[in-house]
């Protein structure tokens, strides 16, 4: 087994978007340069949760 990385508490995780060890100041990323990175990636769209209409949303417009 190899022996852990006694400069990360455990459990700790790496920077999201380089991989490098996150800094308790900027946690869970690497900098703020990492975090600015990941911020603007949420503001311009780049991250999205993919949605799907069902056919229920699509009855409950329609008048009765």
């Amino acid at each position: 087994m190899p022996a852990r990385d006694e400069s990360r508490p455990a459990g700790a995780k790496p920077c999201p978007i380089c991989g490098k060890p996150s800094v308790a100041s900027s946690r869970p990323f690497c900098s703020e340069r990492c975090r600015d990175v990941d911020l603007n990636r949420w503001l311009s769209g780049s991250y999205a949760i993919p949605a799907r209409e069902t056919d229920d949303e699509d009855d409950m417009d329609e008048p009765q």
